[in-house]
């Protein structure tokens, strides 16, 4: 089997290329794809403390504290003790953060349909269904 057709080598240069188009997409929001994806997971309706953010992203506590750090000088979310349990902090968006959030948001969906510009819909939404249950 060809090394370009190794599944790996296909995933990462895929991944490549849309990042090739989210980062443009998303610097007029001041943003990169990190955070992005943990202003989306703090997007949810439920508070999330800055552990149980981590965690849905796969990321470390201490690369957490350093990307909820950056979005907080940017106003983007504010950390506040959970009533529950003082040793939490909560995180959650400000209302800038929300406005950005949406608009990243559509930003994000605009690169990732360019990506995808080259399939046929059905085998568009079939990639992405097929993504998700490997991921999922």
């Amino acid at each position: 089997m060809s090394r370009r057709r190794r599944l790996g080598y296909l995933l990462k240069h895929a991944n490549l290329r849309l990042a090739e188009l989210t980062g443009p997409a998303l610097e007029p929001y001041g943003l990169d794809g990190r955070e992005f994806g943990v202003l989306a997971v703090l997007g949810t309706p439920e508070p999330l403390s800055q552990l149980e953010a981590a965690q849905r992203l796969g990321i470390d506590r201490t690369t957490m504290v350093s990307l909820v750090d950056a979005l907080e000088r940017k106003k983007l979310v504010g950390r506040r003790p959970d009533p529950g349990d003082r040793r939490r902090n909560i995180v959650e968006l400000t209302e800038h953060g929300r406005e950005t959030l949406d608009a990243a948001t559509r930003a994000v969906d605009g690169a990732e349909e360019a990506f995808l510009a080259e399939l046929p819909d059905d085998d568009a939404r079939l990639l992405r269904d097929l993504l998700e249950r490997l991921v999922g």
